[in-house]
């Protein structure tokens, strides 16, 4: 992680996504811009959690770990989403893990300054509000629908997810190294019916698969496969929509 020391480019994210009146004026000289790298990790489940994160550039993977040390991903988010405000109003650790797909930039201000100046503010109440019942919203179909999908589909949604970023319009495709092991985990399956699945997308010509990597060769035919990618999360593009 590192700040982007660039208040023209914060005004202008602020401008973007309708959040001047959401972080009015106090908000401003305690908002910083943080810039995470693929792969990072912007929150650690179970970790101490003293900031409110704003996603407003870059593509995440939330997922959670069980007890026993089993994964499964939750989903993958865009902008505009917010990350850690569960924490924040419940005052505990960090809820799930959370990890930069692409380049990802976010908007952060630590959880003090949210008390002082938001706490009875409505605007910020109310913004809160909205993405946290979005988020239950998403969640509660999600854990009911998921494992409802056969696994070619959760697979194919899962490849098409972690191998593109909607920002680049250049479609092309990319060689993503893969842990076969920890994808069955994260879609909620064995490491065989993954290995199977693969060797069956190679055969039909979806993807390549070169030493540990695995290359999306036709994004229309996964695309076809996934329908509508059941990872990826529609959410609001402003704080007024």
């Amino acid at each position: 992680m590192r700040e982007i020391q660039d208040r023209g480019l914060l005004a202008d994210y602020l401008r973007q996504y309708e959040l001047e009146t959401i972080f009015y004026e106090p908000f401003r000289p305690h908002l910083s811009l943080y810039c995470f790298d693929q792969g990072e990790f912007i929150c650690s489940q179970g970790a101490p959690a003293e900031y409110l994160y704003v996603l407003v550039s870059g593509k995440i993977k939330i997922y959670t770990t069980s007890p026993e040390g089993k994964t499964l991903i939750l989903n993958f988010m865009k902008p505009l989403e917010i990350i850690g405000d569960i924490e924040y109003l419940k005052e505990t650790d960090t809820v799930n893990t959370v990890e930069a797909v692409t380049t990802v930039h976010m908007i952060g201000i630590h959880h003090r300054w949210l008390r002082k100046f938001g706490q009875d503010y409505a605007p910020m109440l109310q913004f809160l509000l909205d993405m946290i019942t979005n988020k239950f919203y998403i969640k509660s179909n999600f854990l009911s629908l998921n494992l409802m999908y056969p696994v070619e589909v959760r697979l194919a949604s899962y490849l098409l997810s972690i191998s593109f970023d909607d920002a680049d319009t250049s479609g092309q495709e990319q060689r993503t190294a893969i842990n076969l092991v920890d994808a069955a985990n994260l879609i909620g399956t064995s490491y065989r019916h993954v290995n199977r699945v693969i060797q069956k997308f190679c055969k039909d010509g979806l993807v390549e698969r070169d030493k540990g990597y695995i290359r999306v060769i036709d994004r229309k035919g996964l695309s076809d496969l996934a329908g509508q990618n059941i990872y990826e999360v529609v959410t609001k593009g402003g704080a007024n929509q």
